[in-house]
């Protein structure tokens, strides 16, 4: 099949295009490539793909230029989207809320429109833990009330899971939405937590922790997102949304211990107030995924930090 990776050159769609061309899919990647962190990085992505010499093409364009997406839709015949393209983060959307709603739901209309005028039928969306907000409800389950977003990031990601229903309600397409808990893996963003603290602590300098160590989050391997990310194009749902996660939690404490043990060095830490649009935990409820995707996560958090641990020590240049 022909698939269409928006955001192919991150952390999530570098993954996603790799294991669709070694199932012997073609794809074609679309990302902007921008600053939100070194495009290098996803420079480097893009040639450890091109690197398999398999059916791959790369478009370098901006999702909320609605001619630069129609160009290539209409230059290419899609059997299926996974749009995992966005402005990604919760502290960062608090400074540019605009930006935010701008790229990931405007930029969610402008693909789900080109897809729509093109006759591509399904089509796969990244969503969010965030949407859950501040939920009394543990573990998250994707029937629990979403209506208590606490960050623009959150919002936006929201309104995209809204326009997915309506694409399926009103032009009958087939829409899944993918609430991601808290993904890392080998090529995971730096900005994130547990690149950013493995990188400082091994360089023995501090690293930030916001509040006491006490909240808590449900870490994911990104082999396990790649399952379920695959999972759903193998079948037709109408529309469905979905949690991928481990479905267990770990302390933000107990996290930098796995971290520390990991690299052989303790952390220096420098205590920071907690910061708005955080919340005390995500923990996904995973019987769904499970039930229809047949969704089983195998790498546990102790398993997993080590194994980025050494991605990253391997990888530091």
């Amino acid at each position: 099949m022909n698939f269409l990776v928006t955001g192919g050159a991150g952390f999530i769609g570098s993954h996603v295009c790799e294991r669709l061309l070694h199932d012997g899919h073609s794809v074609w990647a679309f990302d902007e490539l921008n600053d939100f962190y070194d495009p290098q990085i996803k420079r480097a992505n893009l040639r450890a793909i091109q690197s398999l010499a398999k059916p791959f093409e790369f478009f370098h364009g901006d999702l909320c230029d609605a001619d630069a997406v129609n160009e290539i839709f209409s230059a290419t015949k899609f059997d299926q989207v996974i749009h995992l393209a966005a402005r990604a983060g919760v502290r960062p959307s608090l400074e540019q809320p605009a930006l935010y709603q701008r790229v990931n739901v405007e930029g969610t209309v402008n693909i789900l429109e080109a897809a729509r005028k093109t006759g591509v039928k399904k089509i796969t969306i990244a969503s969010s833990s965030s949407v859950y907000g501040v939920n009394a409800k543990v573990p998250f389950s994707e029937s629990d009330p979403i209506f208590s977003a606490v960050s623009p990031y959150a919002a936006s990601k929201l309104a995209c899971e809204a326009l997915g229903h309506v694409y399926h309600h009103i032009y009958k397409m087939d829409v899944a939405m993918l609430r991601f808990f808290t993904v890392y893996g080998p090529r995971q963003r730096p900005d994130l937590a547990i690149h950013k603290f493995t990188k400082l602590i091994d360089a023995g300098k501090p690293i930030p922790v916001f509040g006491d160590g006490s909240t808590a989050r449900d870490h994911t391997f990104i082999t396990d997102i790649l399952e379920g990310i695959l999972a759903c194009t193998r079948q037709e749902f109408g529309f469905e949304i979905f949690n991928l996660g481990e479905s267990q939690t770990v302390k933000l404490s107990g996290l930098i211990a796995l971290i520390e043990n990991a690299l052989g060095k303790k952390a220096l830490i420098d205590r920071q107030p907690l910061q708005p649009g955080d919340v005390p935990i995500t923990f996904a409820d995973i019987d769904k995924a499970r039930r229809l995707l047949g969704y089983e996560p195998k790498v546990k958090v102790e398993k997993g930090i080590p194994m980025f641990v050494e991605w990253f020590r391997a990888n530091q240049k």
